[in-house]
């Protein structure tokens, strides 16, 4: 009595000639291997050539500041709560009378840290933020690190350069292709 029908069916009967000594085999992976010899080859000299990346990307961190240049994050931990592999740490501050010019709420971060080992891109601290201040840039990945030191960005590394604004509304290829222009 059989309880299962997972039992295979083999062949035992025996080889030809021609089967014995592998042949058709042998000529049939020469044919495949010739024919992807002439095929058009599908790398890119990357540093010369950047590949586009496509509107989902997810890259480097950024804080956003606002239009006068001030930062627009809170420390309100809203993307700390949100970030499933716990990246992101911050320590809140009152802004003091003087510092209008800096920051534009009353509460700001005056630490603010991503474990970039932790980090997994998925994008949930950039929907968190009520303020639009966290951002991943999908033009630009995340530098390589050979330190453990190098591996958590504070808000020097975070916070957005206002010589070099980064603007969310570039996704076409045609934008891409002329912001990696504009970097080379």
């Amino acid at each position: 009595m059989q309880l299962t029908d997972r039992s295979k069916k083999t062949d035992k009967s025996e080889m030809t000639l021609l089967e014995t000594l592998y042949l058709p085999e042998i000529a049939r992976g020469m044919g495949i291997t010739l024919k992807h010899f002439f095929m058009k080859k599908p790398t890119i000299r990357y540093p010369e050539q950047k590949r586009y990346l496509g509107p989902v990307f997810r890259g480097h961190h950024i804080l956003k500041r606002d239009e006068q240049g001030r930062e627009r994050c809170t420390a309100c931990g809203l993307c700390a709560v949100a970030c499933p592999a716990e990246a992101i740490s911050m320590v809140a501050a009152e802004r003091v009378k003087g510092e209008e010019h800096l920051y534009r709420e009353e509460k700001y971060a005056a630490a603010y840290e991503i474990n970039m080992l932790r980090c997994i891109f998925c994008g949930l601290c950039e929907e968190a933020c009520p303020k639009e201040a966290v951002y991943l840039r999908h033009d630009k990945f995340v530098p390589v690190f050979t330190s453990r030191e190098q591996v958590i960005y504070g808000k020097d590394q975070l916070v957005e350069d206002m010589n070099d604004r980064y603007e969310r509304d570039a996704w076409t290829k045609e934008e891409m292709q002329k912001l990696w222009d504009k970097q080379k």
